[in-house]
């Protein structure tokens, strides 16, 4: 027999399709009380899985005697010297190699290399007056006296070390005493 000559076999297959697997209401409450706690507890069981590795310490070691000293050094330091003790003055050489050599080793900025004839060609026959000018007040990138914390007279001894390198021919400048004594010294 067909189903469309029988109207009653039809009602019967539809409503068979359309029933679920909740039939009471206790079972509905138990299908909702799962879809809540089964996905709950399978984060709960994947958390521990992921977390339960070796942990070498808890917490930072900010607080290690270690780190505590690192912090506290100071930043720097105090040099209290004689006033009246003869001041070490510092060749041309070694005022370059302490201050000079960050730029004019490379030519960094458009400062001239040291022994580069073809750079310092430009800049010797302006004197040392205006070279040792440059160096005091600037230039360019350069900071005054170099950026460093050498006396006038130290950095006039670079500037006749970087120069005559180059080929100039300067003369070295006098100490301050010396050139003191010399001024007052009757002719």
């Amino acid at each position: 027999m067909s189903q469309q000559n029988d109207p009653q076999g039809h009602e019967n297959a539809h409503a068979e399709n359309h029933e679920g697997p909740i039939k009471t209401p206790k079972q509905l409450v138990v299908a909702v009380a799962a879809s809540f706690i089964i996905p709950i507890l399978l984060i709960v069981l994947l958390v521990v899985y992921v977390d339960r590795g070796v942990k070498p310490a808890a917490g930072s070691d900010g607080l290690a005697a270690e780190a505590v000293a690192k912090r506290l050094q100071p930043i720097g330091t105090v040099e209290v010297r004689d006033a009246s003790a003869p001041k070490v003055l510092r060749t041309g050489e070694q005022v370059y190699a302490g201050q000079c050599a960050a730029c004019h080793t490379a030519g960094v900025a458009g400062a001239p290399k040291l022994g580069d004839v073809a750079a310092w060609a430009p800049r010797l026959p302006t004197g040392y007056d205006a070279l040792l000018n440059s160096v005091l007040k600037g230039k360019g990138a350069m900071a005054a006296q170099g950026g460093g914390e050498y006396s006038d007279f130290e950095l006039a001894r670079a500037v006749v070390y970087m120069a005559n390198s180059a080929g100039g021919k300067l003369a070295e400048p006098q100490p301050p005493a010396a050139a003191a004594s010399a001024a007052s010294a009757p002719n």
